[in-house]
């Protein structure tokens, strides 16, 4: 499984949706969304500023993220960005990658 940040951003019908169902129907929503993609949501928190909402997804690969997000953002209502998240132990891998590069100018 792959885990995911989602950075949520409601527009004005978003808005008008999640004073109807409340917060709980939305998380509901996208919950019951993500199971049916063979995931899980972890977390799923509202918050004040540019970001409307944070939601941290397990999902099974970059295919099924970029799928949600596709039908989440044609829906018009919100407009998702989703960051693939990676663990301190990914990094480390990356680290002991050797890349050749030279960069520009050199």
């Amino acid at each position: 499984m792959a885990k995911y940040l989602i950075k949520a951003k409601y527009k004005a019908e978003g808005d008008k949706g999640l004073i109807k169902e409340g917060g709980t129907g939305r998380r509901a929503a996208v919950k019951q969304a993500i199971e049916a993609m063979g995931g899980t949501l972890e977390s799923f928190y509202y918050a004040f500023g540019d970001v409307d909402c944070f939601v941290i997804v397990d999902v099974p690969n970059s295919v099924t993220a970029v799928a949600l997000t596709l039908t989440i953002n044609a829906s018009g209502t919100v407009h998702i960005e989703t960051v693939p998240l990676l663990t301190c132990e990914e990094v480390d891998q990356a680290c002991h990658q050797h890349i050749s590069y030279r960069p520009p100018h050199s």
